[in-house]
């Protein structure tokens, strides 16, 4: 055991966000905390965290358990640099080599006047450097290294001040500094919300070595079902645990389901049975007795209570457009550039109507930029931008969130943009994205994330459009919101252009995903999965196989061949593309052996060190520490390029 919640309860006011919440978490536990948004899964969070008290119950620690959590609220005014404040959560690691310098000097200068260094000296600084090489001090450098690199800061930017980067950057700060404390537990709150699609893959890596207990909350579905081993659901103030991964959970929580409704129409059947039995007699003094012990029974009877629980599903409802016509957007030579950075030189992008268009790539690459030329909001600096027949764009990005009038009601919100011939039915139109009844009435201040970025969306959609360019749209959605979205966007006969880290999502809308990198645009016919298959593929032919015939819409079409010149060019790339392979296995072979001959000599080395004979000359300790760094270190790099060779080779073939 870990950490253990027992009988935690909370209340705000008169609403009580959980009662009861018992939960285990062990050694290799992976548990996904799930419940819509404001259900108080991040309370249940801070409270295991220890940064809330629980109204009722306790949380229990083993003894010497370290709990990390994922801070939320980060100061962004900051001025030291990125790698000094990663770096910060090893300071306990300075401060053992100081002392472990201090002690070296004490016994140096013991071994200079020829006297006996105490045992008492010795033991403590064989504590301190077994808590330092144990504690990985040796490669924090490389860690940090690593960590940082995974989560998409190249050199440059790991020397920049934390003000100057947004707060979607500073989250990754905060997640490297927690992946570096190494604690035991792992308590991680939308941990992927900020991350591109590379540092998902890279950080689900990390986390499967992770050998402590995690709890996270995510609306990422993809995330929850690679890692989940147990679902806990938060969900009106019950907190329940299904053993198993996500889809089980979902298989389970139907069930349970379907027998509470079933609970519900036999317990309404008796008593409405029991009703009749009480109307019909109740005025006859002979069964008085009778009626009175029915009376009492259904007093007693505790009430399936499953309306709020077990209501029939939402379904949000996008107006239908006018029909576009058959090029809905076509940008062509497209040249952008903010300072000296270049952009784009030269791009070009044609969308059919139709067509569901995922914009993927790493952060920084351009995807934002494109979305936004492509919406036509953003100027670019040479090219052509023409949109097609008929086209009206609707476009959706996060900063719509911050600028909804918080003294403003919903509907007043949605009145900000309605015309007069448009006031009758903005109700109902807030009722097809889910604010039904008084939900209107609700000041922006409280409403949650999800419930802003539903109110953003119908605002944008309240004249329809049959061109949809979205930025990160699920972003603050729960699972349950996120599901209603895709099934609104799979109805939806318009054409869609759109950037989400959501893998699930992209896998039921794309019908085309667009690579953006290096300021280069690849298309590949099909959803995320396919992309990555095709990626992912072997190249056993120095010259690519031709695309099969494809049923997608014509925007998801393969471009015309190549000319001659450029199919000669492919040749001769594919051609050192083989030659770069043969040089890289070689190199990797090489490394291997380097590696195994540098850890023997780590391995001679840790035995000198443990010689109590050694502590008698501390020049001997000094040079044979400064040596023992040096190995490490050597042996870290070689990892390190060991890594990065074979994870070319895995990418090259497969």
């Amino acid at each position: 055991m870990l950490l253990r919640l027992e009988g935690v309860s909370r209340t705000f006011g008169t609403r009580t966000l959980f009662r009861d919440v018992d939960l285990l978490v062990r050694r290799g536990d992976r548990i996904g905390l799930v419940g819509p948004n404001g259900a108080g899964k991040t309370t249940l969070l801070e409270i295991a965290g220890g940064l809330e008290p629980p109204d009722h119950g306790r949380v229990i620690t083993a003894r010497d358990v370290r709990i990390g959590l994922l801070q939320q609220e980060i100061d962004p005014t900051r001025e030291h640099s990125v790698r000094e404040e990663v770096t910060s959560v090893l300071a306990h690691l300075n401060t053992l080599e100081v002392e472990m310098r201090d002690l070296e000097g004490q016994m140096e200068r013991l071994g200079h006047a020829g006297e006996e260094i105490p045992g008492d000296l010795a033991e403590r600084y064989d504590r301190c450097s077994s808590s330092f090489a144990f504690g990985g001090g040796f490669e924090r450098e490389a860690r940090v290294a690593r960590t940082l690199a995974g989560l998409g800061f190249d050199d440059r930017a790991v020397e920049r001040p934390l003000r100057s980067f947004s707060g979607g950057w500073l989250m990754r700060v905060e997640l490297a500094k927690l992946l570096l404390s190494a604690p035991d537990v792992l308590l991680l709150d939308e941990p992927t919300n900020h991350l591109d699609l590379p540092s998902i893959e890279w950080f689900e890596a990390t986390l499967r070595e992770f050998g402590g207990g995690i709890v996270m909350i995510s609306h990422d579905r993809t995330f929850l079902r690679r890692h989940a081993t147990i679902v806990a659901e938060l969900e009106f103030g019950r907190f329940t645990v299904y053993p198993g991964n996500y889809d089980r959970y979902l298989h389970e929580k139907n069930e349970r389901r379907e027998q509470r409704l079933a609970q519900k129409r036999n317990q309404d059947r008796r008593i409405a049975q029991a009703e009749r039995l009480i109307d019909r007699f109740r005025y006859k003094a002979s069964k008085a007795r009778m009626v009175q012990s029915r009376i009492k029974a259904l007093d007693r009877l505790e009430r399936v209570e499953i309306e709020a629980e077990h209501r029939k599903a939402p379904r949000l409802r996008i107006p239908a457009p006018a029909r576009a016509g058959e090029m809905v957007l076509r940008l062509e030579g497209i040249h952008k550039r903010y300072g000296e950075t270049r952009v784009y030189q030269g791009v070009d992008l044609r969308i059919r109507r139709g067509a569901r268009v995922a914009l993927i790539g790493p952060n920084g690459s351009g995807k934002s930029t494109l979305l936004r030329i492509a919406a036509g909001i953003l100027p670019f600096d040479a090219g052509e931008r023409q949109l097609g027949h008929n086209v009206q764009v609707a476009f959706y990005a996060q900063h719509q969130l911050e600028a909804l009038d918080s003294g403003h009601t919903v509907l007043q919100e949605l009145e900000t943009v309605a015309h007069t011939e448009d006031i009758p039915r903005l109700r109902g139109h807030l009722g097809a994205f889910l604010f039904s009844g008084d939900d209107v009435l609700k000041k922006v201040s409280i409403l949650s994330g999800g419930e802003k970025s539903r109110l953003a969306l119908a605002k944008m959609l309240l004249h329809p459009a049959n061109f949809l360019v979205l930025d990160e749209p699920t972003n603050h959605l729960d699972v349950a919101a996120c599901e209603v979205l895709d099934d609104a966007l799979r109805s939806y006969p318009g054409t869609l252009l759109f950037i989400s880290h959501d893998r699930s999502f992209i896998n039921g809308l794309a019908t085309l995903v667009v690579e953006v990198l290096a300021g280069a645009l690849t298309e590949h016919p099909g959803n995320y999965d396919d992309f990555l298959r095709r990626t992912e593929a072997p190249a056993s032919a120095s010259i690519p196989a031709p695309a099969e015939p494809s049923s997608d819409p014509p925007a998801s079409r393969p471009r015309k061949a190549a000319s001659k010149r450029e199919r000669i060019a492919q040749r001769e790339q594919a051609k050192a593309s083989v030659r770069r392979r043969v040089r890289t296995r070689k190199r990797l072979a090489a490394l291997e052996g380097e590696i195994v001959d540098l850890e023997k000599q780590l391995e001679a080395l840790s035995w000198r060190l443990g010689d109590p004979q050694v502590f008698r000359d501390a020049d001997r300790v000094r040079s044979l520490g400064t040596e023992h760094t040096e190995l490490r270190q050597s042996i870290d790099d070689r990892y390190a390029e060991w890594e990065r060779l074979s994870a070319e080779v895995e990418a090259s073939e497969s």
